[in-house]
């Protein structure tokens, strides 16, 4: 970032306080980065530069940033410096994709059609659809991007006779607002979350290291006839997407 912008952040350390300083300007340059005062792209000045105005050591200010870009919030790039990454999504639990979640989340986002045809349905995703093993499915893998960088590799199966699937549809719209548009009313879903390492294949469509931590998800859809419409296996960067909840008291 540069002086102007430092200043601009109002960034102000409690040394009376009991919270380590490095952890201060973490949660400071965080709440900044979340807030939008420093958006994506945006660069941070050298460790030298920061710690001096700061009054802090270079040590402090090193551990403050490894922290944010342990969290995904930075990243460090050779011959560019310590630069701002774009915020993390944060899905609700509901029936929705990603193509209508990410607007929502202020992200702009694209579609890369990976892989669309009609096969025989294996044993898993045949169960999950209700319909007999062999059977004609669309397998259709897609590449979600937010602002140019991928977040998630979606697996989908769907019945070959629900509707069509054209790879310039689904790339220029979302497989929920085909259905609709094709007279389907999604009605609800079964999924379950998890969380596992990235094998190389999946590391190298998401632009992750080997082993990185991704959060997983397998989904079966509904219409409102109850007829499964939609069977999916979908990985997510955990270093930027969350799901989040909603959790209600019985009374």
């Amino acid at each position: 970032m540069t002086r102007t912008a430092s200043a601009r952040l109002g960034l102000a350390l409690d040394r009376t306080s009991p919270v380590p300083l490095y952890h201060q300007l973490a949660r400071q340059l965080e709440a900044a980065i979340e807030g939008g005062a420093l958006g994506p792209g945006s660069l941070l000045g050298n460790e030298i530069e920061l710690a001096g105005r700061l009054g802090l050591s270079r040590p402090t200010v090193r551990q403050a940033l490894r922290s944010l870009v342990d969290k995904g919030l930075l990243v460090r790039r050779r011959g560019v410096g310590t630069q701002v990454v774009h915020s993390r999504v944060g899905r609700p639990m509901e029936l929705t994709g990603l193509y209508d979640d990410l607007p929502a989340a202020g992200e702009s986002s694209a579609t890369r059609v990976l892989g669309n045809e009609v096969g025989p349905a294996p044993a898993g995703a045949a169960a999950a659809l209700g319909i007999a093993e062999g059977a004609p499915v669309h397998h259709v893998r897609r590449l979600r991007l937010a602002h140019g960088e991928p977040v998630a590799h979606l697996c989908t199966f769907v019945p070959a006779d629900l509707l069509a699937l054209g790879t310039d549809d689904l790339e220029e719209t979302g497989l929920y607002r085909m259905m609709r548009s094709a007279g389907i009313t999604l009605h609800s879903a079964r999924q379950s979350v998890g969380a596992r390492a990235a094998t190389a294949e999946e590391a190298g469509l998401l632009g992750e290291p080997e082993g990185a931590a991704l959060l997983t998800m397998r989904r079966t859809a509904y219409d409102d006839t109850g007829r499964a419409v939609e069977y999916g296996t979908h990985v997510y960067r955990a270093s930027r997407h969350s799901f989040e909840l909603q959790l209600l008291v019985r009374s």
